[in-house]
């Protein structure tokens, strides 16, 4: 089947921006009576012009056969693929620098996707830590009862001590997956992702299979980190934050190579991970404006982050572009990434009830988890997105009971200021 899409992305010599192509990319208004817009595909299946086409279309699909050059597989019923999903799988392919994405039903089911189209019973998964606590559960208490082990890494900027980790974690079995959660929530802690290549790389010549990278982008992705261009094999998403970005949605997404996201999406259709056709929509919209939105939200982010980082009642804000100058995180910000974002954390009062007091005397911020919204958002990590991990190891990664997460949106900087001063002072 023919994409008959408008897939250029150059007029001439000249390569277009993502952000230009966002309005535009993968899809042809005449294929929708002229409609400017992607209508919403509200269809479970699709009709075959032919017996023979059904049958082509379900052996692509299945994986049985290749897809003809040039062409993608048929449409054939909406578990498997739709055009509302696969418009935006291409535009955010296209701002991420993959050959291929593909779409989720949320964040959660495309990391649990991935890895089971890449892990059996036996393999390990190194880790890169903190982790959210979503993906820390899903390795400890889930994948764990199938036999998939992990292993926490405990300094992804030593490729020495990188090196023991995976020496130990071998022991109970071969290593499939290195998993990195960079920028991490909501510590802003960072992995070198060239090191996880280099440790792959050795490992490849150690087990005979040379283990994937699946680098977590939320946090900065795709407008201020690229991990593909960096090492990784597999960037994984959830759309609920930046991408969507309106607080009005929840999705995920994974981008890499052409083989590598067929296999994934073939997994996807196995087990029903895949995005309805309304969501899909929404992020469509919501990719139009991704650039402009992370832009602004990060300016402000920069302006609220340097006041907290003044103030005598705030210690420990971090907020990478604020990363001490010459430090190995500041080195390896500067190394990946074009821009900080802006979610990050910082520590207030004494004890859980004065960090509470602080949250519940703000009335900008809404206090709610997620992040990534137009609007501002705060939360309480230890008791709310990581309340499901054990006390010791939140702890260790710098997640206290006065940790607070904070995600600045697009207001205007200084009335976000006033509102934290005016909290802070109900201290």
């Amino acid at each position: 089947m023919g994409d008959r899409k408008t897939l250029s992305t150059a007029q001439g010599e000249h390569v277009l921006h993502p952000q230009t192509l966002m309005t535009s990319y993968g899809y042809d208004p005449m294929l929708s009576e002229g409609a400017v817009k992607p209508p919403i595909f509200l269809s479970s299946t699709f009709i075959f012009r032919t017996a023979e086409e059904g049958k082509t279309f379900f052996n692509v699909t299945s994986g049985r056969t290749p897809a003809p050059e040039g062409q993608r597989e048929g449409l054939v019923y909406s578990r498997f693929n739709h055009p509302n999903s696969e418009i935006v799988e291409d535009r955010l392919a296209l701002y991420e620098g993959a050959e291929r994405g593909v779409l989720f039903s949320s964040g959660m089911s495309a990391i649990t996707t991935v890895l089971m189209a890449l892990c059996q019973s036996g393999e390990t998964i190194l880790t890169s830590q903190p982790l959210y606590g979503g993906t820390e559960t899903l390795f400890n208490k889930t994948l764990s009862r199938f036999g998939i082990q992990s292993f926490p890494l405990q300094d992804t900027s030593d490729l020495s001590v990188l090196r023991q980790d995976a020496n130990q974690a071998t022991q109970r079995g071969p290593i499939t997956v290195i998993f990195a959660e960079t920028p991490a929530n909501p510590t802003n802690a960072m992995t070198d992702i060239s090191l996880l290549a280099q440790l792959a790389d050795e490992l490849e010549q150690q087990q005979g299979t040379r283990p994937y990278i699946v680098c977590d982008n939320t946090l900065l992705g795709p407008i201020f980190q690229k991990p593909l261009a960096l090492g990784a094999d597999i960037t994984v998403y959830s759309l609920t934050k930046y991408v969507g970005g309106h607080s009005d949605l929840v999705a995920g997404a994974a981008l890499g190579s052409h083989t590598l996201i067929t296999k994934i999406k073939q997994m996807r259709s196995a087990i029903g991970t895949q995005l309805d056709p309304h969501t899909s929509w929404m992020l469509g919209r919501s990719l139009e404006t991704l650039q402009l939105r992370m832009e602004k939200a990060a300016d402000n982010a920069q302006h609220v982050a340097r006041y907290l980082q003044q103030h005598a009642k705030i210690s420990a804000v971090t907020y990478p572009p604020l990363f001490t100058p010459g430090s190995q995180l500041s080195v390896l910000y500067d190394k990946q990434c074009t821009g900080g974002g802006s979610t990050f954390s910082f520590e207030v009062g004494q004890n859980e009830a004065e960090a509470f007091r602080f949250l519940n005397a703000l009335k900008i911020f809404k206090l709610a988890v997620s992040l990534g919204g137009t609007e501002s958002l705060i939360s309480h990590p230890a008791s709310t997105t990581h309340s499901g991990v054990a006390k010791a190891v939140r702890e260790k990664f710098s997640i206290f009971d006065t940790t607070i997460r904070i995600s600045i949106g697009i207001e205007y900087a200084d009335d976000l200021i006033a509102d934290l001063r005016q909290a802070l002072e109900a201290l």
